[in-house]
Order: C-alpha cells, then structure tokens, then sequence
C-alpha cells in the first residue's frame, strides 16, 4: 500500500447518474463522495486512503471507455472526459504547509506515465512547475503533453494531472440572473488565495471558486465579499472541506455556507475506516 493521499477527480458527465454512479463504484472502499451537477455538466469524485492511485486509475480505466467529449456541453471549462486529477497529501490538511508533498508528486507522475501508456491519454501536469490555469490556457499550443500522445484522444480529450495542497470547491449562486455581476464578483475575488469564474449555469448568475489556501481564505470569506454587492441566493460545497476550515469557520454559519462536520475528509475517512 503507499501513502495516505487525496485525489478528487473531475469528469466530464454529469447527467447521466447511471453512468456516474457505474464509473464511481470501479473505486471500491476508496471512494468517500461524487458531487455531479447538470449544468456543469461535471462530477467530482474524492477518492482517499493509500490506494487511491489504483482506485484513481480504475476511475479513468471506466469513464475513457464509457464517455465521449466530441458531444460534451456544460458550463465549466474542460479538456477532456477525466478532466483534471490532482493527487493531495492528506496530512497537510491539519496544516497550512504540506510536509509530503513528494507523495503527491510522485503519485501524480506515475498516473501519468499509466494514462498516456495505457489510455492513450495525453496528460499535462501541475503543480510546484505550474498552476491548473496555465495548463488550461496553454494546452496543445504553448504547452505540450508530459506524457502519452502528443495529440488529444479522439473521444477522451486529454487530462491535466497534478499534486497540490488541500482546495475548497465552492460554488455561489446569485439571486439575480446577472451574469455580467457575476464576471465582476469574480474578478474582484481573485486573488492568489482564490480562483474564481462568473458563469451563466441553467439561465442562472453562479460565482464559482476554488479556494486554494482556505486556512487562509475560506468560505466565510468568498461568501461575505459577494454578499456585499449582491444578494446570494444559496452557497454550495462542491465535494468535502477539511476538518481544519470547518473548525476554523463560526459553527452558526455552518448551515448558511452549506458546511457540515459529515463532509469533511477526515469524517469520511473515519467512516471508510481508512486511517
């Protein structure tokens, strides 16, 4: 068995929850949640425990072989059908500094080399050389594949695979379907802490974050900023939140920001049984 790593993976469907749940079930035991949303047309697996990388390879194994990215239209940006797999050191989610994050590394380096041999799967990385962004906006011109084919799979695009610290995924929706205050909310939001897009998500105005140091920066935060120029009509976690941000958040906002001590990794762990 090796380390005890996080890997939440991204995968362009999320519509059909027959399919979903069929390419969730290949993790077996290291599976502790599957958020899908139509009209990202997304889902997000967490995976954890110290066979995430065979459960993380068995995950794509099945949704290359059952998902097609030629017909594929949702509101999040995307570059293939296993869309973005980053592999995260659970330890450093009771602190602000990973201490192992060579694991995730490592781990992220052998999925690669695995995908592009044996799935054909051109696959960027990220990390400590370069953000998830830069992989976005430079693939397949300034950026070419690390491993696997030096052109995107016909029906499976190609994957961005990475190793980082702990991230909070946090969508909110806005009572008025502004899309424009949305773009604006979320320009004013960005920062090295945040990441955030404003999209139109169901003929909706949706704020949506990825909280990249949300020791730092957490919900409550994102929340409130917005909240100052619009109202919100509800906040969303996408996938789990570590222990330490649900402790470092005011337990009477818990139910506002859409937090709870039974999605946190560390809770879902303990329920896996996996230590």
């Amino acid at each position: 068995m090796g380390p005890l790593l996080e890997c939440v993976i991204n995968l362009s469907e999320g519509r059909r929850g027959d399919v979903i749940a069929g390419i969730a079930a290949t993790a077996g035991p290291s599976l502790l949640d599957v958020h899908s949303d139509r009209h990202h047309h997304r889902s997000v697996l967490t995976l954890g425990g110290p066979d995430v990388v065979e459960a993380a390879r068995a995950v794509s194994a099945r949704a290359v072989d059952e998902l097609d990215i030629t017909d594929h239209q949702g509101a999040h940006p995307r570059l293939g059908v296993v869309d973005v797999v980053p592999f995260v050191p659970l330890s450093s989610l009771t602190s602000e500094h990973s201490t192992d994050l060579a694991d995730a590394i490592a781990a992220r380096d052998r999925f690669a080399v695995w995908a592009g041999r044996d799935l054909a799967l051109p696959c960027l990385l990220f990390g400590p050389e370069r953000s998830l962004p830069e992989v976005r906006r430079g693939a397949f011109r300034a950026l070419r594949p690390d491993t696997g084919p030096a052109t995107p799979h016909p029906t499976a695009g190609a994957t961005a695979v990475g190793a980082r610290g702990p991230l909070v995924a946090y969508n909110l929706w806005l009572v008025e379907p502004d899309v424009s205050l949305a773009r604006e909310l979320a320009a004013e939001l960005r920062t090295p802490a945040v990441r955030a897009l404003g999209l139109e998500v169901g003929a909706r105005a949706q704020v949506s974050c990825n909280l990249i140091d949300p020791l730092r920066v957490g919900p409550a935060a994102v929340f409130d900023a917005v909240a100052r120029r619009a109202e919100i009509d509800r906040a969303e976690l996408v996938g789990l939140v570590p222990a330490a941000v649900l402790a470092a958040t005011p337990a009477r906002r818990w139910s506002e920001l859409d937090l709870d001590t039974s999605r946190t990794v560390e809770a879902r762990l303990e329920s896996a049984r996996i230590r």
